[in-house]
Parts: C-alpha cells; sequence; structure tokens
C-alpha cells in the first residue's frame, strides 16, 4: 500500500512534509532523528506539522542527510540554525560536495526554482533557507549504527543515484529509507533514476533486495506498506532494467547523448505527468545517465 498523507508511520515513526518532498522522524528513547532533507519549501509544513502532531522538536538531536541533491538536503540550514546542538550526519563524499561554492550555489538555484514552480516562493522572505558554510557535522561509512537508545539505525553506502548516496536501515521496524537509490513510488509506477552510475545503482538494489522490509520509506511520493513494502525493491529491479534498454536504445538510435537524453525526457513527461522536477532539470539528469550507459556500450 502507497500512503502519501503525512502523520504516524508506526509506533514511533512518523512522516512529514508534502507527498513530492517528505522527511521520516524516528523516535527513539534517547531521542528523535530526522531522515532525509526534503526541499526547502516544505519549512511550513513542518513547524505546523509538529505542533499538530504534538512532535517536541527539542526532541530532535540527530538529522540524517540521505544524500547532496538540492531536493533532499532544503531543510537542513533552517533546522541546524535553529537547534544549534542537532548533529548533522552524511558520507564522506556528501561532505566534500556541501562544501563546495558550486554545489551550494546550485543547491540554492534549484531550491528556489523548484520553490517557485509549486508556487511556494514566498517561503524564502519568512525563514533563513539558504546554504551557506555555516552547516556543519560527522561523517558516517558502510556498517557504522547511529543509536537512539531503543532504536539503531544502520548506514548503507548504495553510491549509484549520486556518488554519496546512502541508505539506512533500522532492523527493530523492518523499515527501510534508501532515497532515491531505490525506486520512487511516482502515483501507481516506480521511478528509476541512476543518474551517476546506472550500473552501481542496479547493484546496489540488489544489496537492499536481501533486506527484511515491512516499510519502504522514500523521499519522493510517500512510503510504501506491507505486501508491495516488501516487494517493492524487486520491482523497482525489473523497473532499472527496463529502463536501461530503453536508454540504449534511444542511444543507439541517435548517436549522441544530449538528443536521446531530450527524446527520453520528452517520453517520461508524457507518461508521468505532474512530476515534480522541471524538464531543465530532469534533462540533466537523463543526460547523466545516457553519457554512463553510452560509455558501457560495445561498439558494433
Amino acid at each position: 500500500m502507497r500512503i502519501r498523507k503525512p502523520g504516524k508511520v508506526r509506533e514511533g515513526l512518523w512522516f512529514f512534509g508534502h507527498e513530492e518532498s517528505g522527511i521520516y522522524l524516528l523516535e527513539g528513547k534517547d531521542g528523535s532523528m530526522i531522515i532525509s532533507g526534503g526541499m526547502s519549501y516544505i519549512v511550513p509544513e513542518l513547524l505546523r506539522q509538529f505542533q499538530e502532531f504534538g512532535i517536541e522538536e527539542n526532541r530532535m538531536t540527530k538529522l540524517l542527510i540521505l544524500h547532496a541533491h538540492f531536493d533532499h538536503v532544503g531543510i537542513v540550514p533552517f533546522f541546524k540554525r535553529r537547534h544549534s546542538d542537532m548533529e548533522v550526519y552524511v558520507s564522506e563524499r556528501g561532505w566534500e560536495i556541501l562544501r563546495m561554492e558550486k554545489a551550494i550555489r546550485t543547491i540554492n538555484e534549484f531550491s528556489r526554482s523548484v520553490a517557485k514552480r509549486m508556487n511556494r516562493e514566498g517561503v524564502y522572505s519568512t525563514y533563513d533557507l539558504d546554504w551557506r558554510d555555516d552547516v556543519t557535522g560527522k561523517i558516517v561509512h558502510e556498517g557504522d549504527r547511529i543509536d537512539l537508545g531503543d532504536l539503531e539505525v544502520s548506514i548503507l553506502e548504495i553510491p549509484g543515484h549520486s556518488s554519496c548516496c546512502i541508505g539506512a536501515y533500522v532492523p527493530e521496524l523492518k523499515a527501510l529509507f534508501p532515497s532515491d537509490g531505490g525506486g520512487i513510488p511516482f502515483d501507481e509506477t516506480i521511478i528509476t533514476s541512476g543518474n551517476s552510475n546506472y550500473t552501481k545503482y542496479q547493484k546496489n538494489l540488489e544489496r537492499l533486495k536481501a533486506l527484511e522490509v515491512d516499510y519502504y520509506c522514500a523521499d519522493h511520493y510517500g512510503y510504501v506498506t506491507g505486501e508491495e513494502a516488501r516487494g517493492f525493491i524487486s520491482k523497482t529491479i525489473e523497473r532499472a532494467r527496463g529502463l536501461r534498454a530503453l536508454i540504449e536504445k534511444a542511444y543507439r538510435s541517435t548517436g549522441d547523448i544530449d538528443l536521446a537524453a531530450r527524446k527520453l525526457v520528452s517520453s517520461f513527461y508524457e507518461e508521468n505527468q505532474g512530476y515534480f522536477l522541471s524538464p531543465e532539470i530532469f534533462l540533466e539528469v537523463y543526460r547523466q545517465m545516457v553519457r554512463h550507459i553510452a560509455s558501457t556500450i560495445t561498439p558494433p
């Protein structure tokens, strides 16, 4: 079952934000942790939802970034400045990216662009949302565990969607937080996005398949529960194979990375109207995927 409405997922786990950009709150005996950083414009809704559901902000002692793309780090500056003692965790590669001036400019530019697309650009006049060099934190690696008292969050390095992508798994809840390193449950389909290295993306999907999952907690378009959650990675693997075949076909027919990407993006939006990313941003996503897959094709 796919659920996109904010609220309690189960005891100790909440989903907040908007359906196209959500974050999770994991409540442990020794404090709470925000998982994923969402998009910047959801901050007002988060504050309202925390109040509506009686969430204690002062128990939020940790925030885990799953990768450093703009649509997954948007709320981090606001909450780190609001709670200076909050520990922010991200992969080593993630911190490298988040310290780059060019990356920070891109995060802020794209965040404002999507806020405008969603008719929420006014949030920037009310809240301090831009990334600057004042956000610091800790590095996490494969196999690390973040202890919340009665719950442990296990870290999985799953590059492919991005070079810095990590996932989180809570064995006690059978809850998986793969970010975009897994599939995106848009509408009634699954979007696969192996942006930086499609081959690694597919390889890491196979790793995730081995986990027991009752709650598949995506960053975009909510979470999946029950039988669908248990089979979600397997279906994502199938979808990823299908998209790779389409990308190969488009590249072979055009012999040009940009033309193939444009053809694929046009087809994508014909089938998936209403997807949150603008075609301009998604075009660069497809250029990356086509570029990588083209490099793996053996010439005739």
